[in-house]
């Protein structure tokens, strides 16, 4: 017997499943399209890496938000190299609509590196305007430096004083500030050293002077130069070591130069900085080595907040406005510290009571209010050089506060950032003993165990 179809009912169904199933189609294809339009449009990635190595910093992000006008980026190589140049450039045309990245195929026009003056492959050109600058190379530093020299046309040199026992720009060990100069002419600034000895006259071309850890006290020639030259709208940053009296080495007072400094408001004080924080320590400091994490509210260190940065044979500052200064409070140590007034014996009493109980502050930054209009003096106290060292300006924050230390005289604020990081390195250093361990790890008590968990499995079924 056969059952009766209802043949509109079945047609119904039938209409209704294919209307399902075309919408269902196009909601999955307009996903997709939309999906491939906001990818095309906006490349968002995320870094998971400990120093975001893959991401760009604080400070390129700045400076392109920042542009006034339309950048061009070119990249002058064979097709084969684009992709190795890709994902950088990329990333600095995603910051702003104003960046543009061109690839110029030399291959199809080999006359493009002749015109612009390109000598090797795989070279980056950024031009602003009818400016035009080629980046040292192909990371972060290069193409970010290559910007910074284009936006800033005019020539900004830091001047290292030489004669007295300052550290030396020119100096590789770790005593040296050859790393201080490098990532100076990073970002476009020119470095000299200059002698006040010889002609005691700051040269009209420095837009900031460094006194950089004198060891021997300056002459009142060299201290009135210095002094004019803040006073008449200059700037400078002092790095001061405190005066011991230990070793061969000794280290003066330099009462002449102290003098100028407590008359601008910013006193050095007499004394070594102790730090017994047990974060340090972890850090790999020594007890001589002032750690601070927390700062004051100041364009210098406003980037630094979460960062770590130390300074060893330091010494404390006492702060107050002038008659013509005002000085800001840049930073202290913990609370862990001390400062001795014991400057020729390394045995240091901690119960002492002639020991200053920290939070001592460390480092200033003042202005000085001139006779002229719209012209001031910009000066910052440290009050330790060793910081900016080859050896230490690696640690943390370090070299951001010695950068942005230089920007801010140089009245370079839109610089003022955290710059890239350096490449971590994530190679695993283990000792004989562990590499030992490790072997009879993998290679013994786990072949073992997975044996053992077996046999003991199967007796269990059976």
């Amino acid at each position: 017997m056969k059952l009766p179809l209802n043949l509109p009912l079945l047609k119904a169904r039938q209409t209704k499943y294919v209307a399902y199933a075309t919408l269902y189609i196009a909601v999955v294809l307009a996903v997709i399209v939309v999906a491939n339009v906001l990818g095309d449009r906006y490349n968002k990635t995320y870094d998971a890496t400990a120093n975001k190595r893959y991401s760009l910093s604080e400070q390129t992000a700045k400076i392109a938000k920042g542009l006034k006008e339309p950048v061009t980026i070119y990249y002058f190589d064979r097709p084969t190299g684009f992709t190795r140049a890709k994902d950088t450039l990329d990333e600095y045309a995603n910051l702003s609509h104003k960046v543009h990245v061109e690839y110029v195929d030399l291959e199809k026009n080999p006359l493009a590196a002749r015109e612009a003056g390109i000598r090797s492959l795989g070279t980056a050109v950024v031009q602003i305007g009818s400016r035009k600058e080629e980046a040292k190379s192909l990371d972060e530093e290069g193409i970010t430096g290559a910007f910074i020299r284009d936006l800033k046309s005019t020539t900004r040199t830091v001047c290292f004083v030489t004669g007295n026992g300052e550290h030396q720009i020119d100096e590789t060990g770790t005593d040296g500030y050859s790393r201080f100069k490098g990532m100076l002419g990073k970002e476009g600034y020119e470095t000299k050293s200059i002698d006040l000895l010889t002609k005691a006259e700051i040269p009209s071309e420095c837009t900031v002077v460094v006194v950089g850890g004198p060891k021997s006290d300056y002459q009142q020639p060299e201290v009135d130069a210095i002094k004019k030259y803040v006073e008449g709208g200059g700037r400078a940053m002092f790095l001061l070591n405190p005066p011991l009296k230990m070793g061969r080495s000794e280290i003066a007072d330099n009462e002449g130069l102290s003098k100028v400094l407590e008359d601008w408001g910013v006193t050095p004080d007499k004394d070594l900085i102790l730090d017994l924080n047990p974060i340090g320590q972890i850090a790999g400091l020594g007890l001589e080595d002032a750690l601070v994490t927390h700062y004051d509210s100041q364009e210098i260190v406003n980037p630094l907040k979460g960062t770590g940065t130390a300074f060893p044979y330091s010494r404390s500052l006492a702060v107050k406005n002038g008659d013509k200064t005002t000085v800001d409070k840049l930073f202290e140590t913990s609370g862990q510290s001390f400062a001795t007034p014991k400057l020729d014996t390394p045995r240091i009493n901690e119960n002492d009571p002639n020991n200053k109980k920290g939070p001592l502050t460390l480092a200033a930054a003042g202005s000085y209010r001139t006779a002229k209009e719209n012209t001031q003096g910009r000066f910052v106290v440290v009050g330790s050089s060793d910081w900016a060292s080859n050896a230490y300006l690696p640690f943390g924050g370090n070299r951001d506060l010695a950068m942005n230390a230089i920007n801010w005289l140089a009245s370079d604020e839109e610089l003022i950032s955290i710059r890239p990081k350096d490449r971590d390195n994530r190679t695993v250093t283990m000792t004989r003993a562990q590499l030992n361990w490790v072997g009879i790890t993998s290679l013994g008590i786990l072949p073992i165990g997975i044996a053992v968990a077996g046999v003991w499995v199967w007796w269990r079924r059976r």
